[in-house]
């Protein structure tokens, strides 16, 4: 009697279960901004299906969700956000999307930065009706990598959740990014701990970089406050301005999100030169200097660094 092939009496899927691979479809996952979607990828790999709502050089703060935005979400097993107030716009999106699926806060467990009586007076002037404010503390949470530890944490227990097969995946990426990171940090604590104390503080467009200044010991000031909606008014330019020259502050910079003009009005008005752009809320594409979050920690760093350094 003719012996039946394995594949044709269980077919190919059969062959395959029997040997433990799984085939699976990778978890459609969806992340608020770009750069949460690279952490996600960076964890998740080849099991996940990343969608960022807000791309590379894009403004969280200003982001209005679109149509195809609401599809998106309705169609994901995993909601990644940064919480801490930052995606305004999010609890309207998820609910007319409808998502049912599982929910990371990835700032969850991250000890937050206290908005000044200042900044808290500045952000309420400047949220609008559609709930784009920030509470009382600074949500920019990434800009340390430290936090980012924590926000990796997450992201890996949450697809774990969603998708337990992979879990010895998940956190074997999740440890050596976490080395990755650890790695970049150690190198650049140990630059910005030389410079001298008159080197340590310069302009940003606007007040994304207040835990990276914590980080590193440097004074960040910016014309705009932790939101990029409201317009700084002249008197605040002014004041800007003023400090600037009587604190001699060494070097400007602006942003991948931010309109440069105010900034290059503050260098022309002040004689202080623009020392290179920073990315504080979004990657750059691909081929920019910023096209991962690991790559925009060394070009930030490193350009602060190079215009600091005496």
């Amino acid at each position: 009697m003719r012996r039946l092939n394995l594949f044709s009496h269980f077919g190919l899927l059969g062959a395959l279960l029997m040997n433990g691979v799984s085939y699976a479809e990778p978890v459609p996952v969806t992340a608020t901004f770009s750069i949460l979607g690279d952490l996600v990828q960076q964890v998740g790999g080849s099991h996940v299906t990343v969608s960022t709502l807000v791309g590379a050089d894009g403004d969280a703060h200003v982001y209005q969700p679109s149509p195809q935005a609401v599809r998106t979400l309705a169609q994901s097993k995993l909601l990644v956000s940064n919480g801490l107030g930052f995606e305004g716009w999010l609890e309207r999106l998820h609910e007319s999307s409808g998502f049912s699926g599982t929910v990371v806060i990835a700032s969850q467990g991250v000890a937050p930065l206290a908005m000044t009586e200042e900044e808290e007076q500045e952000e309420a002037h400047g949220h609008d009706d559609e709930g784009h404010h920030h509470g009382a503390v600074d949500p920019h949470a990434w800009n340390d990598p430290a936090n980012v530890l924590i926000y990796i944490d997450n992201i890996a227990k949450g697809l774990i959740k969603v998708d337990p097969a992979h879990q010895a995946d998940y956190t074997a990426n999740a440890t050596a990014y976490k080395a990755r990171l650890q790695a970049v940090h150690k190198q650049f604590s140990a630059r910005f701990a030389a410079l001298p104390p008159a080197r340590r503080m310069a302009i940003t467009s606007h007040d994304a970089f207040g835990y990276l200044a914590h980080a590193y010991h440097l004074t960040l000031l910016a014309p705009q406050g932790l939101s990029t909606e409201a317009e700084p008014s002249a008197a605040q330019v002014a004041q800007l301005i003023r400090q600037i020259c009587q604190q001699q502050v060494p070097a400007l910079f602006v942003e991948n999100i931010s309109d440069p003009r105010l900034m290059e009005q503050i260098s022309r008005e002040t004689q202080v030169t623009i020392g290179g752009k920073l990315y504080s809320d979004a990657l750059s594409g691909p081929k920019g200097d910023a096209p991962d979050y690991l790559a925009l920690m060394n070009h930030n760093l490193d350009t602060l660094l190079k215009a600091l350094e005496p």
